[in-house]
């Protein structure tokens, strides 16, 4: 079972200063969103859903997922995830940085160039408060992949789009069982679960689980090999044997402005440190695949970003 996958690092200057909220993610997948329409669609003001051109078309399938899903019991996930940077800062001068991450997943890969075109769009229109005035512009300065020596695709010298070498696949194979150890888990950004219809403020062992099998199994099913063959039930049961011996979060709220809505919104979820102790290795491959596309609700804006402290 695999899933390929692009993990792109976007260094951006501004070129107008600017004024971001505290989170950036749903700032920054809006601007994206409206970039990559005015990039990739060609009949304009045609809606998705009715669009001859959408089974080619990187907009319709990279975001508008929902309204090419309507008849569905619920829309097939987004293939990406945007990762803002970690941190709060609010005010930005003419000249400072901005860096992001991009995780293209599925097909998504396959419009690389329609998404750094986006990017470029975004920064001349500008993201943040007073765009209307010329705030928030920004330079695309180089795009990257991978860890140091990190893989430059794309440089504002050269404006050379250079293709990925090796480009990865996210790869879930059946774990190993192992003998009893400890496993420590961050929570970058809030995480949203819902266990029976209510928002959870602690995290059970088995309530992660339960989240990355979802995650894993609705990407597979529509962008990679299929639904996995896994026994979903017996390691429900195997991580409910799992316990938790340090849990030092708390819940966070975030502000985002909806476009949809016309008003601004709090989300809230749980953010800090946990670890767990019991036969955990049959879990990390679920563990390490959840941890390259985020858990939970609003993960296309950076919301349940995980990463494994310590591997059992």
């Amino acid at each position: 079972m695999t899933l390929p996958l692009l993990a792109l690092d976007f260094d951006c200057r501004f070129i107008s200063p600017a004024r971001l909220p505290a989170f950036k993610g749903s700032t920054l997948r809006g601007a994206f969103g409206h970039a990559l329409k005015s990039v990739a669609c060609a009949l304009k003001r045609q809606d998705c859903a009715s669009c001859l051109l959408a089974g080619n078309c990187a907009y319709s399938l990279i975001f508008a997922t929902e309204k090419l899903d309507a008849s569905r019991l619920s829309a097939r996930p987004h293939p990406y995830v945007l990762n803002p940077p970690a941190t709060d800062q609010l005010q930005y001068r003419e000249g400072d940085s901005l860096s992001f991450n991009l995780v293209l997943l599925g097909p998504a890969t396959q419009f690389l160039p329609h998404v750094v075109c986006a990017v470029e769009a975004m920064g001349q229109k500008g993201i943040g408060s007073g765009t209307t005035e010329g705030a928030g512009r920004f330079a695309l300065r180089r795009v990257t992949m991978g860890e140091q020596p990190a893989q430059v695709l794309y440089t504002e010298e050269d404006r050379m789009l250079r293709p990925p070498d090796n480009p990865p696949c996210l790869h879930l194979a059946a774990g190993a069982p192992g003998p009893a150890g400890e496993l420590g888990l961050g929570l970058l950004t809030p995480l949203r679960l819902k266990d029976q219809n209510s928002l959870q403020s602690a995290l059970p062992f088995s309530l992660l689980v339960r989240a990355a099998l979802r995650r894993v199994s609705a990407l597979e099913e529509h962008y990679g090999s299929g639904r996995p063959a896994l026994d979903y039930h017996a390691l429900v049961v195997q991580a409910g044997a799992v316990e938790s011996v340090q849990a030092d979060t708390r819940w966070q709220e975030i502000k985002r402005y909806s476009n949809r809505q016309k008003r601004e919104m709090l989300l809230g979820g749980m953010v800090g440190r946990l670890r767990f102790r019991g036969h955990i290795s049959v879990f990390l491959p679920l563990l390490r695949y959840a941890e390259a596309v985020n858990l939970g609700k609003q993960t296309v804006f950076g919301l349940g970003r995980i990463r494994i402290v310590e591997p059992a």
